[in-house]
């Protein structure tokens, strides 16, 4: 057709600058999510290419395995699915965005991570239990003031009235919120978005 214009292809790399610094996975820039919040230790930014989420000031590869060596023992490994369906509808209230996290990780994420050491990521489960429980929680967050009242670290709201209606929302939808956390959630594990996975890592 005459006159069709194609919209131009803009590498990630055309986004690099300070504002944007490198992910600390892949190298590619990381773009702003979500701002500062309450219990956060600055702005959080993500990953286009690898999904890697940092709050505050990202730091090297070594510093992101050290964080994740403390979410497993040994090879297994288990992470709240930054790329998971709960961290997508819940986006600021996601429960996976605990207070004092700085890495938020994903599968590909992690298979790069893992790799400046030879190491692979051989499986990746969905953990049933952790991933309805994420899921509940970042229902439960989009109607209180703080976050995680249950699950997770909390991040309390500041003014204590604030804090009374949490608890109060928390027992007035704690059912309510369960019976439809749990089929969304088999919904998103169904299509590989669990909300929590189970990482297993081998040496090559």
């Amino acid at each position: 057709m005459e006159g069709t214009q194609r919209t131009p292809v803009v590498p990630l790399e055309a986004g690099a600058g300070p504002e944007n610094p490198p992910c600390p996975a892949c190298g590619e820039p990381l773009f702003g999510w979500i701002d500062e919040r309450a219990g956060l230790a600055g702005p959080a930014r993500r990953c286009e290419s690898c999904g890697l989420g940092v709050v505050g000031t990202p730091g090297d590869a070594g510093e992101a395995l050290r964080e994740l060596d403390r979410a497993g023992t040994g090879q297994a490994v288990r992470i709240a699915d930054r790329a998971g369906f709960a961290a997508w509808i819940g986006g600021a209230g996601w429960a996976g965005l605990e207070r004092g996290s700085r890495y938020l990780f994903t599968v590909e994420a992690v298979r790069r991570l893992v790799a400046h050491r030879d190491q692979v990521v051989s499986s990746a489960r969905w953990s049933p239990a952790n991933g309805i429980a994420t899921m509940w929680q970042t229902l439960i967050n989009s109607a209180t003031f703080g976050r995680n009242m249950v699950v997770g670290r909390s991040v309390e709201a500041e003014k204590r009235w604030q804090r009374r209606i949490d608890w109060l929302t928390v027992a007035v939808l704690a059912i309510p919120a369960l019976a439809i956390a749990l089929p969304l959630e088999l919904l998103a594990a169904a299509f590989r978005r669990g909300s929590a996975l189970a990482l297993r890592l081998e040496l090559l």
